[in-house]
């Protein structure tokens, strides 16, 4: 395989194929998308330049993979997605994402391959690649905020990344803030800590975060509420706490967003934060129930009103 060095785009996705990744894919500089995915390859990914650096879609999904996620990956400075889910990698997310140019400024005027959702559930099993001219256009069977879709390329760059359901420990680095470009990310179903890093804010371009079924703990950053662009989101079952921060696009989402977290208070939960107590609101006195000390400065008012007018009145007669 490794002697097709003009190879643009290799697909053996859903077979049956086993054993390790060939490490011969290197000589395939050309190489723009690569889906081996729902195979049974095993085994750990290769360390050294193991695809060049034309790769714009890598997707290893549903396998059974091991061991730590290489530095290979972080040569892939036009990848746009980038789909690890479901195997059994270890280790932490490592911190070369600010490599990873394509999704780290707007590449759209020199791009090769877009990505656009188009769902047709008559033919959303096929996997089609096909020329137009000297160029080609793909369309691609890929997980979409935890559904399968059919995308294809158009006017829409989708820059994903996805390593949900491994085995991923530690925190989120710090330098996942350098991808504005990032359309979705979703890591979820892993081992991960610590607090959610307040650079995630920076994400502007993101549509869908999934960091479910993890172990972070601390308050949700308040940045994250200034992802305007932001449509799903899910941070159930983690051990975070405090409240849930004030604006309208976090309690825009369902309660199902951020349950599992019993330390987790304010909307759009049922628990309320500390301070939040409903204020009582009294009802009004009605006539009947003033006291007669109350109506006393009333009295006193009229009588001197009346008493005024009366005495202004004659007396400009009696002066006239």
């Amino acid at each position: 395989m490794g002697s097709l060095s003009k190879l643009k785009v290799l697909i053996l996705r859903n077979n049956s194929l086993e054993g390790k990744l060939p490490v011969s894919l290197k000589n395939c500089t050309n190489l723009v998308m690569l889906d081996l995915g729902d195979n049974i390859l095993s085994g750990p990914i290769p360390t050294p330049y193991w695809l060049g650096q034309q790769l714009q879609m890598l997707s290893l999904r549903r396998n059974q993979l091991s061991g730590s996620l290489p530095p290979s990956l972080c040569y892939l400075t036009n990848i746009q997605l980038l789909d690890l889910s479901e195997n059994n990698l270890s280790g932490r997310i490592f911190k070369c994402l600010k490599n990873f140019s394509a999704m780290s400024h707007n590449v759209s005027s020199t791009r090769t391959v877009g990505l656009e959702l188009v769902y047709d559930p008559v033919v959303y099993t096929i996997l089609t690649t096909y020329y137009l001219g000297s160029s080609f256009d793909l369309i691609a069977f890929l997980m979409w905020k935890g559904e399968e879709r059919l995308f294809k390329n158009n006017k829409l760059i989708l820059r994903s990344i996805d390593l949900s359901s491994n085995q991923l420990i530690g925190d989120i680095p710090e330098e996942i803030e350098s991808l504005i470009e990032l359309v979705s990310l979703n890591l979820s179903r892993n081992n991960l800590s610590g607090e959610i890093t307040s650079k995630i804010g920076k994400l502007i371009s993101l549509d869908s975060l999934d960091l479910s079924r993890n172990y972070f703990f601390g308050p949700i950053p308040p940045s994250l509420a200034q992802i305007d662009r932001l449509a799903m989101l899910n941070l159930s079952d983690n051990n975070l706490s405090g409240r849930i921060p004030i604006g309208t696009q976090l309690q825009s989402f369902e309660a199902s967003s951020y349950e599992g977290n019993v330390d987790l208070c304010g909307k759009p939960l049922d628990k309320k934060c500390p301070g939040d107590e409903e204020v009582v609101h009294q009802k009004p006195e009605t006539h009947e129930e003033s006291s007669e000390d109350d109506k006393k400065p009333l009295y006193l008012s009229v009588t001197l009103g009346f008493i005024t007018g009366f005495w202004g009145l004659w007396g400009s007669l009696f002066l006239g």
